[in-house]
């Protein structure tokens, strides 16, 4: 499943040209009380490109 996450997370990164910075687990299995049909939450702390806040638009509305 790590990999999985981690594709998952570089998946964000190249789709929203973000980086992440620090990445971790949360929820019930970060608690270790799972049930057996839990999912896995991700956290993360993320910075855009410098470019991006530079601009005067709003990201994603209108164009810089």
């Amino acid at each position: 499943m790590k990999e999985t996450i981690l594709k998952s997370l570089l998946k964000i990164e190249e789709d929203f040209n973000v980086k992440i910075l620090y990445a971790v687990e949360s929820g019930s299995r970060a608690w270790e009380f799972p049930s057996k049909d839990s999912d896995y939450d991700v956290r993360f702390i993320y910075v855009h490109k410098q470019n991006d806040y530079l601009t005067i638009d709003q990201m994603g509305i209108g164009k810089k």
